[in-house]
């Protein structure tokens, strides 16, 4: 390699605006949980979730694929804003009304490709059978799931997870030009904190209800069985365009609105492995 294609990607190379937008993400995920806390009804929540971890940490599998999953995570994090983000960032302005652009247009075109790497690979189609349903299975171990078990996966679907990401960041790269640090941070807490809450045991009279509940509730169909849909991690709006939504009956099902949630207690962990 030449001396000046090295100098021309060590030019480009904004490892320090990297680093920027690791801390900044660690940051606002720590103010954004001390907030929540303050709503009665989304501290009940994160308590319930607390309390069930904590029952399922005292398994000794289930501790040791955490603990996994985290040193893997910590690995998979270090290359993406170590080796892969630096070249996609900048601390130049643009005008205002592109900032909220360009964050719906990262979460939903990596929405796009979450849904369709997860319905394709993950789960079985009419007359094929998922290549990766192996790896997913881990995951679905959990038939009713709390927060924590968002990171109880196989480290190589965390892997898919995170790429399916960062492949979004650098494709919309040649669209948008470098991104602002901002926008990283807050489609990275995003993606993070909504996916997270998918998983979330919400109970409908104790915490609060609307969009954030139903996105809990569809989640929790899809781990009840296997052969779910709700495919999406963003928002319902894929599973809606491509007829997976699933309300507890199989996907493309309909039910009628009164009878899709009424569910006032989180289901028994008993049946889980």
């Amino acid at each position: 390699m030449n001396s000046a294609l090295i100098e021309s990607i060590l030019h480009t190379y904004a490892i320090h605006l990297s680093l920027l937008a690791f801390v900044s993400v660690a940051v606002v995920s720590k103010l954004g949980a001390a907030l929540v806390r303050l709503a009665p009804g989304l501290r009940a929540a994160e308590q319930l979730n607390r309390e069930t971890a904590r029952t399922k940490l005292q398994k000794q599998s289930y501790a040791e694929n955490m603990k996994w999953n985290r040193k893997w995570g910590l690995i998979f994090t270090s290359v993406i804003f170590g080796l892969i983000l630096p070249f996609c960032l900048t601390l130049e302005t643009a005008a205002w009304w592109m900032y909220p652009v360009q964050i719906v247009t990262i979460l939903m075109v990596y929405d796009f490709f979450y849904y369709w790497a997860h319905r394709m690979l993950f789960h079985d189609t009419p007359g094929r059978v998922g290549p990766l349903k192996w790896m997913h299975a881990v995951h679905h171990r959990q038939l009713n799931p709390c927060r924590m078990d968002s990171g109880y996966l196989n480290p190589l679907e965390s892997a898919i997870g995170l790429g399916l990401y960062v492949v979004t960041i650098f494709l919309l790269t040649f669209v948008f030009g470098r991104f602002h640090v901002g926008m990283i941070v807050v489609t990275w807490v995003a993606f993070q904190q909504i996916n997270l809450h998918n998983h979330d045991l919400w109970v409908r009279g104790t915490s609060p209800g609307g969009y954030i509940a139903t996105m809990a509730e569809m989640h929790h169909h899809h781990h009840a069985r296997f052969t779910g849909g709700n495919f999406a991690t963003i928002s319902l709006l894929y599973d809606w365009m491509f007829g997976t939504l699933d309300y507890g009956k199989g996907p493309g099902v309909k039910v009628p609105k009164a009878e899709r949630f009424g569910g006032a207690e989180p289901r028994k962990l008993a049946s889980e492995t």
